[in-house]
C-alpha cells in the first residue's frame, strides 16, 4: 500500500513556491485485478494538516474484511514537512499479518546534501544506520507531495527525470517518465483527463529494488493522483481516488 501510494525532483522543473495542502483528505479504493476477477481488496486515505513550521501527513491502509481472513494489513505512515516540502521526519508502521515493524528517519541538511539517521525497530532488537545524498532527497510520503507541487506544463514527454528515496534501510533511486495527459476510467465509471506517470525504483548499480509503478495525476492546480497501478506476479493493483 506504501508503495502503491507514493510517489521526482532532482532535475524536475518546480512550481513557484509550494501549494497549500492544509485541511486535505484524499481516500482510495485498492482493487485486484486478475483477468475477469475484480475485488476491492483494500481502503487507503492520506490526511494532511498545517502545522507551525510547515506540514504533517499521515497515510493509512487496511485491508477489508474478506482480506483478512487471507492476509491483513495495517500500515500507517506519517510525514513531518517543512513549508517548502523537504521531509524533516518520517515513520514507518507496519502491520502485516504476524510481521511486525517501525521504522524512523530523521532529515539533516547541509547545503545541498541529506543526510538522514535511520532507527529500525523489530522483534529481533534496534538497530540504526546513516544515509547521504549530495542533493535533495525524500521518503515514500514526502515525495508525493513533491510530485503534486511540479509544473508540467514544463516537463517534457518521455524524458527521464530522477531523484532519491531514503527507505529505513537503503538509498533508493527513483526515475519518472511523463507519458503526457490522457482520458482514465475511474472506478464509478466517470473519465477525467489526466497526466500520466511512470516510475521505477532501482538501488545503487541499476538493480531493480521495488515493482514499477503507473500514475495518473489530475489536470487541474490540485493534482490529485486520481489512479495507480502497480503490477503482481498474478494480476495488478489498481489504487482509485474516490470523491
Amino acid at each position: 500500500l506504501s508503495t502503491m501510494l507514493l510517489v521526482v525532483a532532482m532535475v524536475l522543473p518546480q512550481q513557484v513556491g509550494a501549494r497549500d495542502f492544509s485541511g486535505e483528505t484524499l481516500n482510495y479504493e485498492v482493487v485486484y485485478h486478475w483477468g475477469m476477477i475484480w475485488k476491492h481488496a483494500a481502503d487507503a486515505s492520506l490526511t494532511t494538516r498545517k502545522t507551525k513550521d510547515g506540514y504533517f501527513a499521515q497515510l493509512t491502509g487496511k485491508t477489508r474484511s474478506w482480506a483478512d481472513k487471507v492476509y491483513p494489513v495495517r500500515d500507517t505512515l506519517k510525514c513531518t514537512m517543512d513549508n517548502n516540502l523537504r521531509p524533516l521526519r518520517y515513520e514507518k508502521l507496519t502491520h502485516e499479518k504476524d510481521y511486525y515493524a517501525r521504522d524512523v528517519i530523521k532529515f539533516s541538511y547541509n547545503y545541498s546534501h541529506t543526510n538522514g539517521h535511520c532507527t529500525r525497530y523489530r522483534k529481533s532488537g534496534t538497530t540504526t544506520l546513516d544515509l547521504s545524498a549530495k542533493t535533495q532527497a525524500y521518503d515514500m510520503l514526502s515525495v508525493f507531495y513533491m510530485l503534486r507541487n511540479r509544473d508540467y506544463d514544463e516537463l517534457s514527454r518521455n524524458k527521464n527525470y530522477t531523484t532519491v528515496i531514503f527507505s529505513g534501510k537503503l538509498k533508493e533511486y527513483l526515475t519518472i517518465n511523463y507519458k503526457g495527459i490522457e482520458t482514465i476510467k475511474m472506478r464509478d465509471g466517470s473519465q477525467r483527463k489526466a497526466h500520466h506517470i511512470t516510475f521505477k525504483f532501482t538501488q545503487k548499480g541499476g538493480k531493480q529494488s521495488s515493482d514499477d509503478l503507473s500514475a495518473w495525476m489530475s489536470t487541474d492546480n490540485s493534482r490529485i493522483p486520481l489512479l495507480l497501478v502497480g503490477k503482481l506476479p498474478v494480476g495488478e493493483v489498481k489504487c482509485y481516488y474516490k470523491n
